[in-house]
């Protein structure tokens, strides 16, 4: 098949959809089909045009950015084209583009159109982001309208999410793709010996964005620390000059009063995250809104022997609930989050589940099998 996926932020970009896309877009290709991602040229030194493990990246010029968003004359009557040369389209939301790529790939070029929703979007405070909001989920819907399937991450996510639960008859639950070598042992212990030495390690993998809740989390380190003196978090991800957010300088007060017992690890590549995972002794997803519907880095995690506090939130509390593997606690919460990571590291032996038993849940062939099933139904001539 000829499967074209179009999105606004694709590699070199890190955010847990980037990741999804491109594991979904290689393992595509892996099997044989031809998979083309048109995205946007965010970031000057790109190359406009590149193939990546198989995968053919177009990169469109972007004029300017607003907000998250990006600017792309010409973007839509390029992507119409592209699909004229492609049997299926793989778009991913939220994106503004997202509605009108829909509507001409369903309605202009006569191709089957899947959605893959990956959150509802909820920019940080301000008049202008609240109408960037109503502007997303306005085209999101009209997507909604016009494509032929709308895959969902999880059913948790799609009966509360306030755009997938209008489209009930349309949706397709697919477990995201998840990849992650198990840990090495002697590269645990350096990251150990040389980030906590002894010390209880709480961990966090994720960019300093505002839905993240990080604040919630560097709140609950004095909390931790009354009943657990001798702890340390380590924190992985982008964290300075992130786009769109200003997380980073806002919570230079919070950082400096608990600088002792934080350190930041920037941008970590795929092949150390399990490593990461692996010298955690839990790992937090404190996310807040649902701008967060999973949280890929919960599976990394459980893979690597590491269990996880996470939000009550709709699809983010999913991994927790179907492995057993953590706990789950009320969101916007630093003491609750800290009653959380103190009972998880107390009594971590509990939560431990086998390799094994959570790969076996979320193996990434399930999830590209899925994906092709449907891909094919459609170009078979499935409404």
């Amino acid at each position: 098949m000829k499967i074209l996926i179009a999105l606004t932020y694709y590699r070199p970009h890190i955010s847990g959809l980037t990741i999804y896309v491109e594991r979904l877009a290689q393992a595509l290709a892996e099997r044989g089909h031809r998979v083309t991602v048109l995205t946007s040229h965010y970031q000057r030194s790109l190359p406009y045009r590149e193939v990546i493990d198989g995968v053919t990246v177009l990169r469109h010029p972007v004029l300017f950015r607003l907000s998250k968003g990006s600017i792309m004359p010409g973007f839509l009557s390029r992507a119409g084209m592209l699909m004229r040369e492609h049997d299926v389209v793989s778009v991913h939301l939220p994106q503004a583009e997202g509605g009108p790529l829909a509507f001409i790939g369903r309605a202009l070029a006569h191709k089957p159109v899947v959605l893959t929703y990956h959150c509802d979007l909820q920019l940080p405070p301000g008049i202008l982001n609240r109408v960037i909001d109503r502007a997303v989920f306005a085209s999101n819907w009209l997507a909604g309208k016009f494509a032929n399937r709308i895959v969902a991450y999880t059913e948790d996510y799609a009966r509360n999410s306030p755009l997938l639960s209008q489209f009930k008859d349309k949706i397709v639950v697919i477990y995201p793709p998840v990849i992650m070598p198990p840990p090495e042992a002697t590269a645990v212990t350096a990251l150990k010996t040389k980030y906590a030495d002894g010390k209880a390690v709480v961990g966090f993998a994720a960019r300093f964005a505002e839905e993240k809740g990080v604040n919630y989390l560097i709140d609950s380190l004095p909390f931790v620390r009354a009943k657990i003196p001798n702890v340390k978090y380590l924190l992985a991800g982008e964290y300075q000059n992130v786009i769109g957010e200003n997380v980073w300088a806002r919570l230079q007060p919070h950082i400096e009063k608990n600088r002792l017992y934080l350190e930041f690890l920037g941008q970590l590549p795929n092949r150390a995250m399990g490593n990461f995972f692996g010298a955690c002794d839990v790992l937090t997803v404190p996310s807040i809104n649902s701008t967060e519907s999973f949280g890929l880095v919960q599976i990394e995690a459980m893979l690597s022997g590491c269990p996880v506090v996470a939000s009550d939130l709709p699809g983010v509390r999913e991994p927790v609930r179907v492995t057993g593997m953590g706990e789950i606690v009320p969101i916007r919460d630093a003491r609750a989050l800290a009653e959380g990571i103190v009972r998880v590291l107390q009594n971590r032996a509990q939560y431990i589940r086998p390799r094994q038993e959570i790969a076996a849940l979320f193996a990434l062939e399930q999830t590209v099998a899925a994906y092709e099933k449907l891909f094919r139904a459609l170009k078979g001539g499935a409404p």
